[in-house]
């Protein structure tokens, strides 16, 4: 009887570990996959953000073009 026990205490330790392992090897790929997930973010985050100073250098040209023509309007009116 003794030794079923202590079959069953290894078998039940020896389960454990094994699985202990497997989990510890799963969230380590998992750790991966998301370090890769945030460095694609990271290059999308740095492409829009590209987008978007492009984007406010093009209205700061309208608003100095606009800015140039209001200038030069009032300039006629006050002579």
């Amino acid at each position: 009887m003794e030794a079923a026990i202590w079959t069953a205490l290894g078998l039940l330790a020896a389960t454990s570990l094994g699985s202990l392992f497997y989990l510890g090897a799963r969230i380590d790929s998992l750790g991966a996959r998301i370090d890769t997930l945030g460095t694609r973010l990271d290059a999308r985050i740095d492409a829009l953000d590209a987008r978007v100073d492009a984007g406010f250098a093009r209205i700061d040209t309208r608003l100095d073009a606009i800015s140039t023509r209001l200038d030069t309007h009032l300039e006629q009116h006050a002579s």
